[in-house]
C-alpha cells in the first residue's frame, strides 16, 4: 500500500469536505469551512494567521486522510491541530499517525512547539490516539503536547 504525504490544495477542498461530512455535518458547511480556513477567512480562537493542510493519498490518488492546524495563542500553546479525520476503510494502517508526524514538522519548522488540540470526552478513541503519541491532558476537553517534536522522535508506523 503506498501513501503519499502532500500539503492541501484549494482543488483538493471538496474532497476533504466530503471526508469531515462523512462523521459530522454536510458537504456544503465543510466545503465553506475548509475553504475559509485555508484562504484565512475563518479564524479559530486566538489563532494566528499561519495555518496548513495535509493529506494522505493512496497509490491511485485517492484520499484517505487529512490534518490541520495553526499557529495560536490559545492556552499559552503556540499550535493547534484543527481537524484529523481518515476515511473508515482506511483506519488502523498508519495514516493517522502519518498526518500527525507531517503537522508535527510543520509546527516544529514554525517554532511551534507547545501544540493544543480540542478532543470531546467521550471520544476515548482520539484521546488514546493523542496520549499514544505523546499529548497529556490540558483540562476535560483539551490535550497538548508540551513539545511536538517529540512525534518526529518516534518511530514511523
Amino acid at each position: 500500500m503506498g501513501i503519499r504525504f502532500r500539503k492541501a490544495e484549494e482543488a483538493d477542498v471538496p474532497e476533504m469536505a466530503r471526508i469531515r461530512a462523512s462523521s459530522r455535518g454536510t458537504v456544503p458547511y465543510w466545503n465553506e469551512r475548509i475553504l475559509a480556513y485555508l484562504h484565512g477567512d475563518l479564524h479559530p480562537k486566538e489563532a494566528l494567521p499561519s495555518r496548513i493542510a495535509f493529506l494522505a493519498e493512496m497509490s491511485g490518488g485517492t484520499i484517505a486522510g487529512l490534518i490541520a492546524g495553526h499557529l495560536t495563542r490559545r492556552f499559552g500553546c503556540e499550535g493547534e491541530l484543527e481537524w484529523i479525520d481518515v476515511v473508515a476503510e482506511y483506519r488502523r494502517q498508519g495514516i493517522a499517525s502519518g498526518l500527525l508526524r507531517q503537522l508535527a514538522g510543520w509546527f516544529v519548522f514554525e517554532k511551534g512547539f507547545r501544540i493544543c488540540v480540542d478532543v470531546d470526552p467521550a471520544n476515548l478513541s482520539a484521546r488514546k490516539f493523542y496520549r499514544h503519541h505523546g499529548a497529556v491532558e490540558l483540562n476535560k476537553y483539551w490535550m497538548l503536547w508540551e513539545d511536538i517534536s517529540i512525534v518526529l522522535k518516534a518511530p514511523p508506523r
